[in-house]
C-alpha cells in the first residue's frame, strides 16, 4: 500500500471531531438557553445569538472541514472563500433583481 501523505493530513482525529462537536452542542446550547428563558433583553439576544452563530461558523470550519491558512491548507481556504463570494453575489444579486422587477410591476 502506497502512503498519500495529503489524504493523511486532510483527515482529522477522533478527538479533533469530539471537540468539533462539543463546541459545537455548546454554541447552541447557549442561544436556546438565552431565549427559552429571558435572560436578556430582545437586542443582547439577537446580538448574543449572530456572535455566536459567527463563532459557530468558524468552528464548523476549523475542525470538521479542516479549513486553516497555513501553507497546506491556502489552497483549499481560497477555494472555499471563492465559493462563498460566487454564493452571495448570487443570492444578493438575485434579491435585488427581484425587488427591482417588484419596484417596476407596483
Amino acid at each position: 500500500m502506497s502512503n498519500h501523505s495529503s489524504e493523511a493530513n486532510s483527515h482529522g482525529s477522533v478527538g479533533s471531531y469530539v471537540t468539533g462537536f462539543v463546541l459545537s452542542v455548546i454554541l447552541t446550547a447557549i442561544p436556546f438557553w438565552m431565549v427559552m428563558t429571558h435572560a436578556f433583553d430582545n437586542e443582547t439576544t439577537y446580538i448574543s445569538i449572530v456572535a455566536l452563530a459567527i463563532v459557530q461558523i468558524f468552528v464548523h470550519l476549523k475542525y470538521f472541514l479542516h479549513l486553516n491558512f497555513s501553507e497546506n491548507g491556502k489552497l483549499d481556504t481560497y477555494s472555499f472563500l471563492f465559493a462563498l463570494m460566487i454564493i452571495v453575489m448570487v443570492v444578493a444579486l438575485s434579491v435585488w433583481i427581484i425587488y427591482a422587477s417588484n419596484a417596476m410591476m407596483m
